[in-house]
């Protein structure tokens, strides 16, 4: 089919919470995609974070394809070779204890909410509840994460949402000693806020938040969702800031482009989390764990060294770029800051037609690609967002 009846069908079936671009794809390979008419599509956006080695790599595509053909499901009713290896992975590379596996960042998150607070119930009964998150933050759409995201704009027609969730402005310290009543079970907080436009956490403030929780039994999450697995330069962001979590959440880039999210835990949370405490029928699912299994594999020290490299001369050449004021974030996780004569989503749509894909976040550009990018990648990329910008 073409792209004009792919759209039209989409436009009469699909429920359309998304703002979607008129653009209908229809494969991928490495770093491109082509849509139904064969167009190219230099793609910095990796599906939101989520296509961390691109399109089809070689190593997944081969581990997906032969598990689909082995298991594809069997629940969590028993024990599979892909769900136990990931674990194992995951917990060596992170330095936790104990792995949940669900299917999304959202779904992590809940799980995340719930342990803290099952782990707060344990050590000092009912009541002591509160979970602490950062204004401008976002943690998930379901409703206690909905709850958990500090931006109202989220939060409207929705309610009403669980109770006991504080919102604290980044970078106060003041802010959470007076959220701090003797309820408050958890601080919850992305390292580099994505949706909040691609702002990372002063590593002073992160510090004092964490030496207050550690201090007080206040458990410390921090939600990885979009900055885990190698999208930082680091397998987790924690890394840049020499932080010990209790509760990790990681999603989006860990299954290369299947559905999969986890929570990791110490060993002092995971003891209050035993059998029927929570659950997911998909969650560990033998396929997407062994898409994630090629993942952690192929990030070895040289695929990280490039990540670095590539995020450095990413840096430097869109801090070069006319209308360019700041350029924010951490590693390929990339804000661009425009002055007042773009709009973020005007360049957006534009570099789109000049087949550059990108994401918008809150008034900048926001730039989240595949983690296998090239030299060539780069100024190509640049090269495009240069002659955008430079038009009137």
């Amino acid at each position: 089919m073409n792209s004009e009846k792919l759209i039209k069908r989409d436009e009469k079936y699909i429920l359309h919470t998304y703002a979607r671009s008129p653009l209908a794809l229809v494969r991928g390979e490495g770093m491109t995609a082509y849509d139904a008419e064969g167009k190219a599509y230099l793609d910095f956006t990796s599906g939101i974070g989520v296509n961390s080695l691109g399109f089809c790599h070689p190593a997944w595509t081969a581990a997906v394809a032969a598990q689909a053909g082995a298991l594809q499901h069997i629940s969590n009713l028993y024990v599979t070779a892909p769900d136990a290896k990931l674990a194992k992975k995951l917990c060596k590379r992170t330095g936790m204890d104990k792995v949940f596996f669900g299917n999304s960042g959202a779904e992590a998150n809940e799980g995340a909410i719930k342990a803290a607070r099952k782990y707060s119930v344990d050590r000092y009964g009912e009541g002591r509840s509160k979970v602490a998150t950062l204004v401008n933050s976002f943690h998930g759409r379901t409703l206690a994460t909905l709850a958990a995201t500090g931006q109202e704009v989220f939060h409207k027609d929705f309610g009403p949402f669980p109770e006991n969730f504080v919102y604290l402005p980044a970078g106060d310290f003041d802010a959470l000693t007076a959220a701090d009543d003797g309820t408050l079970c958890a601080v919850v907080m992305e390292l580099v806020q994505g949706e909040g436009g691609v702002v990372a956490q002063d590593a002073d403030y992160v510090h004092a938040v964490a030496d207050y929780c550690k201090a007080r039994d206040i458990l410390l999450v921090v939600d990885e969702v979009q900055t885990g697995v190698g999208r930082t330069g680091t397998f987790l962001a924690c890394q840049h800031y020499g932080l010990k979590p209790d509760i990790v959440t990681l999603a989006k880039g860990l299954g290369g482009g299947l559905p999969i999210g986890a929570v990791l835990m110490t060993e002092a949370v995971a003891a209050g989390m035993g059998p029927g405490s929570h659950g997911s029928t998909f969650g560990g699912n033998p396929v997407c764990c062994a898409g994630a299994l090629a993942v952690l594999e192929t990030m070895d020290d040289a695929f990280m060294d490039n990540v670095n490299a590539r995020a450095a001369q990413l840096r430097r050449g869109l801090a070069a770029l006319p209308h360019v004021t700041a350029v924010s974030g951490l590693g390929l996780m990339v804000g661009i800051q425009l002055d007042d004569t773009r709009k973020a989503a005007e360049v957006r749509a534009a570099c789109e037609k000049a087949g550059l894909l990108v994401l918008t976040a809150k008034t900048r550009l926001r730039l989240l690609p595949p983690l296998i990018l090239s030299e060539a990648d780069v100024n190509a990329a640049l090269a495009i967002l240069k002659d955008v910008l430079e038009k009137d």
